[in-house]
């Protein structure tokens, strides 16, 4: 996919570079503090307070020694990130709505979100608690690995961009969080919620699936709209997001993690389904046509 040379959005919040805090401040600055204190008499309250306020400013920007394959990962999010901005805007716009965008937060091996702690293994994911996607860039190594697609440079686990091959997949997973948002947005994420509590639990399984099946549907409906925008598919892209949509289907992981499926459990949809709501998103281009809460058959 092209991507190089497009706006990039500024609700990019880069974690990446954090270190270890407690209560929301670096063990250095509560080392420094007690330095101060002891020498110069200058009150642990004070330095503290300062030391807090620079690492809220310091938690949204960039790492100071960021790698140039690090550069250009968040290019590539914040890239994409604004290409959701631009198609969802004139979508809400349309029926009178504002589109109100999410922030997205980069980071690495844990991080702290409204909907609780987690770690890099549980992949990316929407709190609508705070309405912000998580995101660990090693997610897209794995995933390129998964893939069989290689993104390696002399050894290194760092991913690059550069060959393009595997990056509109990457932008998929991207877009099908947004998609999350777009759904607290419209109110359907509570509305789920709300019926998921009076559900069975298998009952509750089959909500989750439609729900994510609609993300997915929504991320192949922004694909159609970014391209009519930007022309920013190129050959194989498609069939990149299919063959990642396959790769993720709950059918499919329970096959390879354990060698036989319970259907009852899932929660995110086969790989089957997971194509086909995708691909109907970005044939339509039309949000009606992703109400999967609408049809009987998946």
């Amino acid at each position: 996919m092209q991507w190089r040379g497009r706006r990039q959005s500024n609700n990019i919040e880069d974690r990446r570079g954090s270190g270890m805090k407690t209560g929301g401040l670096s063990i250095g600055s509560i080392i420094l503090a007690l330095v101060l204190w002891r020498v110069f008499g200058i009150s642990p309250e004070t330095t503290l307070g300062v030391a807090q306020q620079v690492g809220q400013v310091n938690e949204q920007s960039a790492p100071i020694n960021e790698t140039a394959n690090q550069v250009e990962n968040r290019e590539f999010v914040a890239t994409v990130l604004a290409d959701t901005e631009d198609v969802w805007t004139p979508i809400f716009a349309s029926f009178g709505d504002i589109y109100q965008p999410p922030t997205l937060v980069m980071f690495k091996g844990s991080v702290k979100s409204a909907c609780g702690m987690a770690m890099s293994a549980s992949g990316p994911f929407y709190c609508p608690s705070d309405q912000k996607v998580y995101l660990d860039t090693q997610f897209f190594v794995d995933m390129r690995r998964h893939m069989n697609v290689s993104g390696e440079r002399n050894g290194s686990t760092e991913l690059s961009f550069n060959d393009q091959v595997g990056d509109f997949a990457q932008a998929y997973v991207i877009a099908h969080e947004v998609g999350h948002h777009v759904q607290t947005l419209l109110g359907i994420s509570q509305e789920v919620r709300r019926a998921q509590m009076q559900a069975t639990k298998r009952q509750a399984n089959e909500l989750s699936v439609r729900q994510e099946l609609q993300a997915d549907c929504f991320a192949g409906m922004w694909a159609k709209k970014n391209h009519e925008r930007t022309g920013f598919l190129q050959q194989g892209d498609i069939e990149e997001a299919l063959d990642a949509a396959k790769k993720i289907g709950d059918d499919y992981l329970q096959h390879k993690s354990h060698g036989h499926v319970i259907p009852d459990s899932f929660t995110h949809g086969t790989s089957v389904q997971r194509q086909y709501w995708f691909y109907r998103g970005f044939k339509t281009g039309d949000i009606q046509a992703c109400d999967t809460f609408g049809v009987n058959q998946l």
